[in-house]
């Protein structure tokens, strides 16, 4: 039997056989799960329990932070107004860069907050003087905002080191590598971990303070006017905590998951409470799984860990939606089936989040 030859001179037989080894070769889609690896290898050593620590301690802070600020958020129907203001405050860290010829601290943060409430205001602005919908003003503004501080950073900032994709996407494992933040000569730790542990007490003492005011302000503006609230006053508040917590957490972790954060909290325990306050508080709880697990995920299967952390949230969203019992899809599912059952009819019952 004659062989057949390719114009190379390699046989078929050759290369059917090289392609078969490459395939057992390739790295299948989801890798191997090793236990050991995954949730053992990572706390083997002092140096390694230090790294990891941080990067969890990280994303516990910046999920409790967004969590308690984005129930109020998400409660006003505001959810993407962190979305526009963590876009928003490029244009003040360049301002601050260019005036400052620094990226210290509190230039940088002070520049980058009084951008994001400007954002707000001018998303507002539009809103109330314009025939704008809420939604194409919010989209104008932020867009307009990303786009202004792209340009400076382009044309004028070439020192300023700041990375505009990083500002995106972040990377939460590099926190260990953050320089030390310290103060009279006493080494605080990474600056990020500090900042964002000292945006997150400010966030838990102004919510436990203002709960309130927040809680009226949030439900029914018209009877928040009646009683003589500052409503304007503590609307900007509310903005200017928002601010603080995505310019503590973006540099870090980046934009998607300070987004995803200020969400998932509060609209995943809305499947299981409708008061308030139980909401806040589950916020603790679920920020240990986002980040725990997403850490873990990300080990297993060699990833971004914000992205991980992201995906953990989701999944937990899922549940809430198909379990919970609080508007959940198999709670409704059987309450239409008992309903049916006893009255020959359907209903749909809805569980608002109550004060």
């Amino acid at each position: 039997m004659v062989s057949q030859f390719r114009a190379n001179g390699t046989s078929i037989a050759d290369s059917s056989l090289e392609m078969n080894t490459n395939k057992q070769t390739k790295e299948p889609f989801v890798p191997d799960f090793d236990p050991v690896d995954t949730f053992v290898t990572p706390w083997s050593t002092h140096a390694e329990i230090a790294w990891n620590g941080q990067i969890i301690t990280m994303g516990i802070l910046v999920s409790l932070a967004c969590g308690l600020v984005g129930s109020f958020i998400v409660v006003r129907k505001l959810a993407l107004m962190g979305d526009a203001i963590s876009h928003g405050i490029l244009p003040g860290l360049a301002l601050a860069f260019m005036i400052m010829q620094s990226r210290a601290l509190f230039p940088m943060f002070f520049g980058a907050c009084v951008a994001g409430l400007l954002c707000s205001f001018c998303i507002e602005w539009l809103q109330k003087k314009s025939i704008l919908k809420p939604d194409a003003a919010l989209a104008l503004t932020f867009t307009t905002f990303f786009a202004f501080g792209i340009l400076l950073i382009s044309v004028y900032g070439g020192n300023a080191h700041i990375d505009p994709e990083c500002l995106l996407y972040g990377e939460i494992g590099l926190i260990p590598l953050a320089e030390d933040l310290s103060i009279a000569g006493i080494d605080l730790g990474a600056r990020p971990i500090v900042s964002m542990f000292v945006v997150t007490i400010l966030v838990i003492i102004s919510v436990t303070v203002f709960y309130r005011q927040l809680l009226v302000t949030s439900f029914d503006f018209t009877l928040a006017k009646t009683l003589g609230l500052p409503v304007a006053l503590i609307h900007y508040g509310l903005m200017l905590l928002l601010a603080l917590t995505i310019v503590s957490a973006f540099e870090a972790v980046g934009v998607i998951l300070v987004i995803s954060m200020l969400v998932f909290p509060s609209v995943t325990a809305s499947f299981f409470f409708t008061r308030m306050p139980a909401i806040l508080f589950c916020s603790l709880p679920l920020s240990f799984v986002y980040s725990v697990g997403g850490f873990f995920l990300a080990r297993w299967l060699d990833c971004s860990i914000a992205g991980a952390m992201v995906l953990v949230a989701s999944l937990c969203f899922g549940l809430g939606w198909v379990f919970g019992p609080k508007g959940g899809l198999a709670w409704q599912i059987l309450r239409r089936t008992r309903h049916a059952t006893h009255s020959g009819g359907t209903r749909t019952e809805r569980y608002p989040i109550k004060g």
